[in-house]
């Protein structure tokens, strides 16, 4: 897999979203303590707005891969299907929409991901505009349960549509930045899954919140808090989060790193 871009593409200017102010006095948890840390450190955002189908193409060829290479492939078949995009790749033929999401990985998988949830959200909803009303208005986890049962929808993809193009709150995409950083932080049980580490956060960082510290997260996963090499390893002052994080698994004097669930200290994380 391709190394990761600089920046997290849900962040910055072109990042979508608009910039939000967020009071960050008197947080009521460790989570909400560093969500609040994190914005002061990258931004601070309310998602919303996208178009559902799109946010849930553009996730799905996200899926093992890295931005540098599912970008590209994003770009191609907005290029190639964009317009009516669900009727598009519905009709797509499957080996050109493989060839132009190729960049992606698991191309051929991909692409009959697509056109199968295309169809069936053409079926269900007529169009795109009614799939992106469902995906606004309908009950959260109405719209979670529905994604979950399409093929190649997984929890964190059903979240980020939930978030940036449902625009919900007090939704928390977990990612292998997210799971990671939750953990070492010990702002989520150490042993948790994906799905407890989700419902850890959402419980303990208020609605509004929880998107931009899902994407100012994975910010801070890419500069300082990388799954080899965090940067408290070397210096235990490079990093602006350490005051506030547990080292659950991040062994500086030893340059040892464990994923937490297996650091022998996991059981005294709360």
């Amino acid at each position: 897999m391709e190394d990761e871009p600089a920046e997290n593409i849900s962040g910055g200017d072109a990042g979508g979203g608009s910039p939000a102010s967020f009071d960050s006095a008197g947080s009521r948890t460790r989570a909400e303590s560093v969500v609040d840390r994190l914005g002061e450190q990258y931004w601070q955002k309310r998602y919303g707005g996208r178009d559902g189908f799109e946010c849930l193409v553009r996730t799905i060829l996200s899926q093992n891969t890295s931005d540098v290479a599912s970008q590209p492939a994003h770009d191609a078949l907005m290029d190639r299907y964009g317009g009516d995009l669900a009727a598009n790749l519905a009709d797509a033929d499957r080996s050109e929409l493989a060839e132009t999401i190729s960049s992606a990985g698991l191309y051929n998988q991909k692409s009959e991901r697509i056109v199968a949830i295309a169809e069936r959200i053409l079926e269900a909803y007529d169009d795109t505009a009614g799939f992106d009303r469902f995906v606004r208005e309908a009950a959260p986890s109405d719209v979670r349960e529905t994604l979950l049962g399409m093929n190649g929808v997984g929890p964190k993809t059903a979240d980020c549509v939930l978030l940036f193009a449902g625009g919900r709150g007090g939704v928390f995409p977990v990612d292998t930045h997210v799971y990671r950083i939750a953990r070492r932080m010990g702002i989520a049980p150490a042993d948790a899954d994906h799905e407890a580490v989700r419902e850890a956060l959402e419980a303990a960082v208020p609605e509004a919140k929880c998107g931009f510290g899902h994407t100012a997260m994975i910010q801070f996963g890419r500069e300082y808090c990388t799954a080899r090499k965090p940067a408290c390893l070397d210096d235990p002052d490079a990093c602006p989060m350490a005051d506030v994080c547990e080292q659950v698994g991040v062994y500086p004097e030893t340059g040892e790193i464990v994923d937490p669930a297996d650091a022998p200290e996991a059981a005294n994380v709360d």
